[in-house]
Parts: C-alpha cells; sequence; structure tokens
C-alpha cells in the first residue's frame, strides 16, 4: 500500500466532498470520491402536488441557480403534455443562457484561478495602472494584517503556477470585475425569473413572466455587458493561461478520467413538434446530446435514455436483493449509513454500464467544438485543462445565442403577445421525464404520477455522474479514474488533486486533512 492522502472537505466548491488516495512514488495509484452529506429532495416529493417540483428541486443548490427548474419543468411538460408557448421556451432559453455565462466565469476566477496563481506576486507589482496598484496596496495592507482572505490560505504555489506580478495583479482585478459582473447577471435574470437564485416564474407549461418592452431592453443592456466581459476578458484570460503557463499541463492531459462522454441536449431554437420532444424543451438545440465511449476521437452516438442505470453497490443506499442497478424511472432513495462497504452517499450512474464524465469537456467532445479540436490535434489532451477552456467557448457561444432570442421576445411584448406558459390539470396518472444539459453537465428528472399526486420522484444530478463512487463491477467513478497518474511530489501540498477536482466544478463544502502513514498523524491545511 503507497501514502495514504485525504482531502476532506475539497474546498471553493458547493457542498461536502472528501476525495481519498494511494501515492506510490509520487504518483496516484488508486481513489476514493466520497459524497458525504446524504441528498433526501426525492422523499420529500413524495405525495405531493406534482407541480410543486420545480420549486422544490431549484432548492437543492442555489449556486446552479435554477437548472433544476428547468428540467423539472420539462419532466412535467412530458408528464402533463403540455404545448408550451414560444415566448415561454424564449424565456427558458435566456434565463439558462445568462447563467450559463455568469457560472462559467465565477467558476474560473473565483473557484479555480487560484489554484495557478501566486496570489503574493501582486505585492511586488511595479506597474502604472493606477486600478492594479490600489489591489497591490490593499494586498499589502491585508498580508501585513495576516488577513488575506479570500486569496488565502490556499495550497503553496508550484512550478505551474503564474508568478509574474503584473500578470497575477491583472487577473485577480478580472477576479474582482467578474463578481460584479456576476451581480449584474442576477439584476439581469430577476427581470425574467422574479427573484435569484430561484426563479419563481418557471413551471409546467413555460414561464409565466410577461416581461414590458422597457424591462427587455434594460435585460439587453446588462446581456451585452456580460457579452464584452466575456469575449474580450474571460475568454482572452482562460486562452493565455491554457495556451501558456499550463501548456504542459494541458498536453500531459491532467485529470483526463474515463474517456467516456455524456451530454443531453440544450437551448431548443423550434418548438416541440410532437410530445416526444418534451423532455427537451423543443427541437433543434444549439448543443446536441450524444455519447462518445471510448476515447474523445471515437463516435458520437445518440443517446438511449433506457440505458442511463444507477448502482448502489458502494452507496450508502439500498436496493432490494438481488438488485444491482435501475433506471432512474424506477429509483429508490433508501439510505442505509451503515452499510458495509460503501464509502459514499452518492449513487453511481451509468449508461449502457460504463460511467460517463458530463460537463463542458463532455459538451465540447460530443458537439466537436472547432477549438477544442485544433487543440487536441496540436497535442492537447482531454483534461483539466480543456474543462477550463470549453467553459469559456461556451459562455461566448451561449452569450450570442441569447440576442436574437431577445430580439423576438421584445418582438413579442411590442405585439402585446407575451403569452409564456399554457396552462393545464394534473394527470390522473402519468409518467415523464426531462433532461437537460447544466453548466455542470447532464441532469434528468423522472416523475410517476398517480392519483393526481407524486407517487416517485428521481433526478440523476451532473456531480452524481462525475463523483460516483464504484459500481457493482468495481469501476471507478470520472472523479476517481481522474486522479489516476495525478502528480503528488509533495504529501504536504496535493495542489495537483485538488486542481484536478476544481476542474470539475463539484457541486457537493475548510480544511485539508493528510495523513502520514507512519505516524498516522493528521496535518490540516485550511484552503479557500
Amino acid at each position: 500500500m503507497g501514502q495514504r492522502i485525504i482531502v476532506d472537505p475539497i474546498t471553493r466548491l458547493e457542498g461536502h466532498l472528501k476525495v481519498e488516495v494511494e501515492v506510490e512514488n509520487g504518483v496516484v495509484t488508486n481513489a476514493w470520491s466520497t459524497g458525504t452529506m446524504a441528498r433526501g429532495v426525492e422523499v420529500l416529493l413524495q405525495d405531493k402536488d406534482p407541480r410543486d417540483a420545480p420549486y422544490i428541486t431549484s432548492r437543492i443548490c442555489g449556486v446552479c441557480e435554477g437548472v433544476h427548474a428547468i428540467a423539472s419543468a420539462y419532466c412535467l411538460d412530458h408528464a402533463f403534455d403540455v404545448e408550451v408557448p414560444e415566448a415561454g421556451r424564449i424565456m427558458r432559453n435566456l434565463y439558462m443562457s445568462a447563467q450559463f455565462m455568469s457560472d462559467h466565469y465565477i467558476h474560473f476566477y473565483v473557484l479555480s484561478a487560484l489554484d495557478y496563481l501566486d496570489i503574493m506576486a501582486v505585492a511586488d507589482y511595479a506597474g502604472n495602472d493606477a486600478g492594479l496598484l490600489a489591489i497591490r496596496d490593499k494586498i499589502r495592507y491585508l498580508a501585513s494584517k495576516n488577513d488575506l482572505s479570500p486569496f488565502t490560505p490556499r495550497y503553496d504555489p508550484d512550478e505551474y503556477c503564474v508568478n509574474d506580478p503584473e500578470i497575477v495583479t491583472t487577473l485577480v482585478s478580472h477576479y474582482i470585475k467578474a463578481v460584479e459582473m456576476k451581480a449584474k447577471s442576477s439584476k439581469m435574470r430577476s427581470i425574467i425569473t422574479g427573484v435569484q437564485p430561484h426563479p419563481n416564474s418557471v413551471m409546467v407549461g413555460g414561464c409565466t413572466a410577461t416581461p414590458t418592452v422597457d424591462q427587455l431592453r434594460q435585460f439587453k443592456d446588462l446581456w451585452l455587458e456580460q457579452i464584452d466581459f466575456v469575449n474580450n476578458i474571460y475568454i482572452k484570460d482562460v486562452e493565455y493561461v491554457g495556451t501558456g503557463p499550463l501548456l504542459e499541463l494541458a498536453t500531459m492531459g491532467l485529470g483526463g478520467g474515463t474517456q467516456n462522454y455524456l451530454c443531453y441536449p440544450m437551448f431548443p431554437q423550434d418548438d416541440p413538434a410532437s410530445s416526444a420532444d418534451r423532455p427537451f424543451g423543443g427541437r433543434n438545440h444549439i448543443y446536441k446530446g450524444g455519447a462518445v465511449i471510448g476515447g474523445a476521437s471515437n463516435a458520437v452516438e445518440k443517446v438511449d435514455y433506457s440505458k442511463i442505470t444507477e448502482s448502489v453497490e458502494y452507496s450508502w443506499c439500498d436496493y432490494p436483493d438481488g438488485v444491482d442497478s435501475l433506471h432512474p424511472s424506477e429509483g429508490i432513495t433508501e439510505l442505509n449509513a451503515r452499510k458495509e462497504n460503501a464509502y459514499s452517499f452518492c449513487k453511481a450512474p451509468r449508461y449502457k454500464g460504463q460511467p460517463m464524465e458530463v460537463g463542458p469537456l463532455a459538451r465540447g467532445v460530443v458537439n466537436k467544438y472547432p477549438g477544442l479540436m485544433t487543440l487536441m490535434e496540436a497535442g492537447v489532451k482531454p483534461g483539466a485543462v480543456a474543462r477550463h477552456y470549453c467553459r469559456a467557448v461556451e459562455s461566448k457561444t451561449v452569450g450570442e445565442a441569447g440576442l436574437p432570442w431577445i430580439d423576438r421576445l421584445t418582438e413579442l411584448a411590442l405585439a402585446g403577445t407575451v403569452v409564456g406558459m399554457k396552462d393545464k390539470a394534473v394527470p390522473k396518472s402519468a409518467e415523464g421525464f426531462g433532461v437537460w444539459d447544466a453548466p455542470r453537465g447532464a441532469l434528468g428528472h423522472w416523475i410517476k404520477i398517480k392519483d393526481q399526486r407524486t407517487k416517485n420522484y428521481q433526478f440523476i444530478v451532473p456531480t452524481t455522474w462525475n463523483a460516483s463512487p464504484r459500481d457493482e463491477k468495481g469501476v471507478m467513478g470520472p472523479y476517481e479514474s481522474s486522479l489516476i497518474g495525478c502528480p503528488v511530489p509533495d504529501a504536504n501540498n496535493p495542489i495537483n488533486i485538488v486542481r484536478i477536482i476544481r476542474s470539475f466544478d463539484p457541486c457537493l463544502a475548510c480544511a485539508v486533512h493528510v495523513i502520514d502513514p507512519e505516524s498516522n498523524n493528521i496535518k490540516v491545511h485550511k484552503v479557500v
């Protein structure tokens, strides 16, 4: 057995995630991903009015900001077999594309970039930019008071950290700007959703909002600010860091993982033609769904939603005796925290029996992002750095896609025909599902209705796919496999472990424990 390292919890992400690895000769040889919190929302939904689902599921997470409301609404659209008006489809698209832009740049600057910067280089900035000088002086003052939060405490910088004072200070200024832009994004989205982070206008049948022409003009002005930040600051920073200081990590494919990729369709540009289109919100999606198994260069196959299963062999959950895995439409939420050999509250989702990475890299591989394909041809391997690049590309794409939607909604408002939803009675009995590719990846909701009440409700979220434990065959989940081969030259500073995990942007909450296998002493590293 090699040296055992435990990171618990991993910080700068949502929720409680523990990662344990074994290291031999400075390289990870085994890994375990543990979700340390139980999720019981499925149980809360049982015997409720089905129409409550978008509101309740949205509260699963305030960082994901409404992605569950969208997937739940699609699920109910399918079960109710209701026709969503054009304005409802457009408002759902606008809400989620706005969320995509801000979620991605906040992840880069606030949650991940600090893993690649020597923050104290700011104190040595010697340029003439007044704004950057103000940041330098602020950092110097905070350092004198030993109060550099939220930039520290953190892992020690290594050879891959950017330490040029001007570059680091500029990136820190963009960190601050990103937080300001996030606030403007929330203001913008509240025009359609009424409140943030949990929308109160997204429901079965569409969207209840009726924005005025003046509101939509304000919305567009804020949208253009978001596009300007994404195109002229965010994407340029990602490209510079990814093809410059981090090029070696990109070419080694740090954190590559399973080499299996799954994504669902998102941002429909046309209304559903039939009930079969309702789980996807419409047709002609900007991002196509698909699966790629066995390597990023392999063929893309159409998703067969009947082939999705969840195993609980190593989960603190129980299935009936003799049952190894279940389709989510038949899923069971029965917790068992004393289960032997289990090590996570996460189930183990599989597609055709395979663990699948979901998220921006999966979308890039399935949809063949031109920039990603060019980088791969130049030697960049799918991994942590490529995930950051795909997020930046998506922010640019959805930002530009939103402009004609805003114009069309304004056209409807000028004509006085913004009808965002169609009401329909709760069916006596029905089944449905809805899927959506949230910023963190493939998100699916499944419902069964009996006597006009929710009999069963299940969902598989992106982080369940990525953070899954081993399945009944002993096959690792994506986080676990992505850590195999990870270089850990210093057990006291396991920075590459968190670089990899944060590149997935987990949604699971500040101390890091590293156990010395000889003394069994626990070393604590507080990180942000």
